[in-house]
């Protein structure tokens, strides 16, 4: 691996924003896929509250910032201060990436190829199947429109019941797929995970620091069960942890975010990167926590 170290004015930058931020292990693997590959490339992380996103959007185009990735709470409320968003995100009614071309902002959905490859790779058999998602916002939307043309039904839930409704609603329409929308409380959860085949949390309920955390009792779940849970900061949630006891089948959020990142890395650079590398690299970081 090249050892470029020197940021120069001409130094490209790349970066990921949200709220909180710490946590991201973005800068971690684009990083290193940047010296790897020898660009002249920085990546750094933002922290945007959302009553500062539409300054933020305006700095990136004040500031030349090429490359933008963007999670929790900013996928959907952003796109209203973009230029040109792909028809795919644009259905989903959501972004995780942003590509800045001479100060017009173009955006694209990497989550839901990422995500559903990532399932894929994990041998979790998706046709005909019956899927429940905890959490209704950015990622649940991207990945039920994706998993929509597969899957046989698919539950929706959130801590706000009309979200969940809502969403549900909107991809029925779109794409024609059996889908409803729950409150996400334990009696509703108790009655509809019996005939769930895949179990996804959407959410970023247990999440570092908060490792013992989890959207879902463990009294709740059922051995049949494939779990994924999007949540990569810790590698094994407590969520998983919970799951494997009784015997399912457990995937977590890295390979998604791999994936994903390595679309978007692509995206801005127009070089391929390691994803290997950029895996390694976040467990090689997470690892001495």
């Amino acid at each position: 691996m090249s050892q470029k170290t020197s940021i120069t004015a001409k130094t490209k930058v790349l970066c990921v924003i949200g709220h909180p931020i710490e946590h991201s292990m973005s800068p971690t693997m684009h990083n290193a896929a940047i010296q790897d590959l020898d660009l002249d490339y920085i990546y750094i992380a933002y922290d945007i509250r959302p009553n500062n996103l539409e300054k933020a959007v305006q700095g990136f185009r004040a500031l030349n910032i090429t490359g933008i990735n963007v999670t929790i709470p900013h996928k959907e409320n952003i796109m209203k201060y973009l230029d040109e968003i792909d028809p795919v995100a644009q259905q989903i009614g959501a972004i995780n990436t942003i590509k800045n071309e001479n100060e017009r902002l173009k955006a694209r959905n990497t989550d839901a190829t990422g995500g559903k490859q990532a399932l894929k790779n994990a041998g979790c058999k998706m046709q005909g199947k019956n899927v429940l998602f905890l959490g209704s916002g950015g990622v649940s939307r991207a990945l039920s429109y994706v998993l929509a043309e597969e899957v046989n039904k698919i539950v929706l839930t959130d801590v706000i019941e009309e979200k969940a409704v809502v969403l549900a609603k909107e991809i029925e329409s779109s794409t024609g797929a059996n889908i409803e929308g729950f409150a996400s409380k334990d009696q509703v959860l108790k009655e509809r995970i019996i005939d769930i085949d895949i179990l996804i949390n959407a959410t970023p309920i247990g999440m570092y620091p908060k490792i013992f955390d989890t959207p879902i009792s463990k009294d709740i779940l059922h051995g049949d069960l494939f779990v994924f849970d999007v949540v990569y900061n810790p590698l094994e949630t407590q969520l998983m942890k919970d799951a494997a006891k009784i015997g399912c089948k457990t995937l977590g959020g890295l390979d998604m975010l791999v994936n994903q990142g390595a679309i978007a890395f692509e995206w801005w650079t127009g070089k391929r990167p390691n994803s290997t590398l950029m895996k390694t690299k976040i467990i090689e970081f997470l690892g001495i926590k």
